[in-house]
């Protein structure tokens, strides 16, 4: 939507069925704006406001921004559609973008790609797939998809589902307008009855088993950074595939701010995608990149305007998924096998000093510093 041009929007019948007077799931609310990709039209000015304006809605609740000036069009008109829905519900906002998005479908004849449903066996993510791409879609989007410690058991028994599916390719993105804001840090306050040394000792296994199901997994791995990203979800992106952004993305690894270390093999990745002076922004001065930097800087493999994000990156994901998995798995093999070996021994050590880290007077005040600070805001 940074360009408009005017045309005329298509007729559309609502179609309102026993789902939309019961609400619609997160699951149903992803995946109506995943299809956004598959509408052979690109839509009227007039419905790309709409889309716009439901989804912030249903994410973000009712306008609260500073209206842009009179000369900032493009911006106003998006303000404009936003804060003309009032005080409608985030769910009643939902509820009105699938039926939106279902009756752009309907009116090009259907969608003749259905999807299969998210695995109902995980509480804090959606797993679907659907044309040979395996989505896992971080799914706490009132906490900005922060990773609790169950989060963490869940994306490795995603990855590992995954590795043995019949998809080409393996999808992450988050649900709502983050991708992800990293560590949940009340896993860092509840401290159990055998002490801090043991919850140390557990976090550091748990997080050793993560990120090797990231280093080991055979397939093409692809991130569809959909919003902020932070800590974790940020390191991991070296042992991506691919990784795709929406320009208002930003990536932030505020370790030393929190009295920790680099995790995720980003003390060997980072370096060795960036140069070790940009690294070392990141990794030892908390430096928040933009998408375009990250971009620049090869962590990031191409940034998209955030109005056709979605329907830009689907519609090559699609793609993807149909060119021969074994061929993409024997390459990947290939591409990785003298760094596997490596990549093991990296992601020991940044697990044995954090497990040192997390036991220390210093990462302890700042955690709680922290707190203190957010309690204030």
């Amino acid at each position: 939507m940074r360009s408009l041009r005017f045309s005329s929007a298509p007729c559309l019948t609502f179609h309102t069925t026993a789902s939309s007077m019961m609400g619609v799931t997160m699951e149903q609310f992803e995946q109506a704006k995943n299809k956004l990709s598959h509408l052979k039209k690109e839509p009227g000015n007039d419905v790309k406001l709409k889309i716009y304006a439901l989804f912030k809605q249903a994410t973000q609740g009712p306008c609260d921004t500073p209206k842009p000036s009179m000369l900032d069009f493009v911006n106003k008109a998006k303000w404009d559609s936003w804060k003309s829905l009032g005080s409608t519900t985030p769910e009643e906002a939902q509820q009105q973008y699938c039926d939106l998005i279902g009756s752009l479908l309907a009116a090009e004849g259907g969608d003749s790609t259905p999807v299969s449903p998210a695995d109902s066996s995980y509480e804090t993510l959606l797993v679907s797939r659907e044309d040979n791409v395996t989505t896992i879609t971080l799914n706490r989007p009132l906490k900005k998809n922060a990773i609790t410690n169950q989060m963490y058991n869940e994306i490795i028994a995603a990855l590992e589902e995954a590795a043995k599916d019949e998809s080409a390719i393996t999808v992450f993105t988050g649900a709502g307008d983050f991708y992800c804001s990293g560590n949940d840090l009340t896993n860092f306050t509840k401290i159990p009855e055998d002490g801090i040394q043991e919850m140390a000792k557990r976090g550091g296994e748990l997080l050793r088993k993560y990120v090797k199901a990231y280093i080991d997994f055979p397939k093409p791995l692809v991130a569809v950074v959909n919003g902020p990203a932070v800590g974790i979800s940020v390191t991991v992106l070296g042992l991506f595939d691919l990784v795709y952004a929406t320009d208002r993305a930003t990536f932030h690894t505020p370790f030393s701010q929190l009295g920790q270390t680099a995790e995720g093999c980003s003390s060997y990745t980072f370096p060795k995608i960036m140069g070790p002076a940009k690294a070392n922004e990141m990794l030892l001065f908390n430096k928040k990149l933009t998408a375009a930097q990250a971009c620049d800087l090869g962590l990031v493999t191409e940034v998209f305007p955030d109005s056709s994000f979605q329907a830009e990156v689907w519609s090559r994901l699609k793609g993807y998924g149909k060119l021969p998995p074994n061929c993409l798995l024997f390459s990947k093999r290939l591409i990785r096998s003298t760094e596997t070996e490596r990549l093991h021994a990296v992601n020991d050590a940044e697990v044995e000093r954090l497990v040192e880290r997390w036991t220390s007077d210093e990462c302890f005040n700042a955690i709680m510093s922290f707190f203190q600070n957010k309690s204030k805001l």
